[in-house]
């Protein structure tokens, strides 16, 4: 198995150089990234779950940092940190009961009666709740009073019971790290079937002779609208070309080849078009946790005309895409600027470019933004792998996929007082 550093450090390049196109393949190839990490993690008896979730933490920083507007990144490091905690409490909850649970009695003789440790309901609610807060619990377990342990046998039987208690320890640890790997891989499974997952849900949503609005090119959107037209529907398919990289180009022409009857118009020509559209059905960069949504430059203008003229403005988006930040958190990067090329010729525009004689800028200057903030009240319905959402239901969604401690990607402290 090849180092996980060398793993992580090929990973940071492609991520700084942006080789990895789309947030699929970002989302599926951390998941594997971290699923190395956590493979090759040496951990101690001891507060296992804290050992994996701080090397998860260390790698999950750097990737964050070295692409901070793909936030699929980020959601993955979350997730795969909710997924350890998760695991965690599993066990933990699971030793627990096996230690016994019952309610607390009157009867004095049953008490004395009773030679083994017994926990009340309310012992077992509090250790869950302690779970991965100091003192771990798995310290807690470990260091249950001699008063409430198994009582003493012979110098022979302590010997073999701390054998037993050594063992199990270290079942313990590969249970953890194999039942986090199971967790993990089904994530990868998830975001590998995504598209499948969301356009099963296409019949749904597109009935017979409508027509839909699409901006730039989505493979969600391409799948969705390819399983309509598989479950025999009939309808039209409008696609604003997405200047200035014209993705859109690229999705009629996969449309035309799926053979789905497909009209290209221009961006400007969106308003002019939507008295006639059924609904807008769209693709996402991130789903941020108030609903809003960062989507490909010019869907903002694609969303204001649908609400203008009361069109369903649909937004398809996988799970690997909810973000559980607002976008007016410091650690969300909204927007980056894509090279000016994409928008003119230098050669023939190379005499605006030049600097004046009396300033010490460009007379030119060229912005050409990669994103658009769509806000939550401008979106009908989310459809994601899991069914058909409202936005104002995207917090709830979210937060069965994250834990709140972990929406600021940094290393914990490892000592000092």
């Amino acid at each position: 198995m090849p180092d996980v550093h060398v793993l992580v450090n090929d990973f940071l390049n492609n991520l700084k150089k942006r080789k990895i196109e789309g947030s699929q393949a970002t989302a599926r190839q951390t998941a594997e990234l971290l699923r190395s990490v956590i493979s090759q993690q040496r951990v101690s008896y001891t507060n296992q779950a804290g050992a994996l979730m701080d090397a998860v933490r260390a790698v999950g920083e750097q990737l964050i940092a070295a692409n901070p507007v793909e936030l699929a990144v980020g959601n993955i490091v979350r997730r795969v940190l909710h997924i350890i905690r998760e695991e965690d409490l599993s066990l933990t909850t699971a030793a627990i009961a096996g230690l016994g649970v019952s309610a607390v009695s009157d009867d004095d003789d049953d008490a004395e009666g009773n030679d083994h440790p017994v926990l009340s309901a309310a012992s077992l609610a509090a250790a869950a709740r302690s779970t991965l807060r100091p003192p771990s619990l798995q310290t807690l377990l470990e260091d249950v009073p001699d008063s409430a342990a198994v009582p003493h046998t012979s110098s022979s039987g302590g010997d073999s019971d701390g054998k037993s208690r050594s063992a199990d320890k270290s079942s313990r640890t590969r249970k953890l790290k194999h039942d986090v790997i199971e967790a993990v891989n089904e994530l990868i499974q998830d975001i590998t079937t995504c598209h499948e997952q969301i356009a099963e849900q296409a019949v749904e949503h597109i009935h017979q002779n409508e027509v839909i609005l699409t901006l730039g090119s989505s493979r969600t959107v391409l799948e969705f609208l390819c399983a309509a037209k598989e479950k025999k529907r009939s309808f039209r398919v409008f696609v604003a070309e997405g200047a200035p990289r014209y993705q859109g180009h690229l999705l009629a022409k996969e449309l035309v080849t799926r053979g789905l009857q497909t009209t290209l118009i221009t961006d400007s020509a969106v308003f002019a078009m939507i008295s006639r559209v059924n609904m807008v059905i769209v693709g996402a960069h991130a789903v941020m946790a108030n609903g809003g949504v960062i989507a490909p430059v010019g869907l903002n203008m694609v969303a204001l005309a649908a609400q203008r003229h009361a069109v369903p403005f649909v937004v398809l988006a996988g799970t690997h895409k909810l973000c559980p930040l607002y976008p007016h958190n410091p650690e969300v990067l909204l927007n980056e600027l894509r090279s000016p090329s994409e928008l003119l010729d230098f050669g023939e525009f190379s005499d605006c470019m030049d600097f004046g004689n009396d300033t010490s800028s460009p007379l030119l200057h060229v912005v050409n933004p990669t994103f658009d903030y769509v806000p939550p009240k401008l979106v009908n319905l989310f459809i994601t792998d899991t069914g058909g959402h409202n936005p104002s239901y995207m917090y709830r969604l979210i937060a069965d996929y994250y834990s709140a401690d972990d929406l600021v990607v940094q290393r914990r402290p490892t000592g000092g007082s």
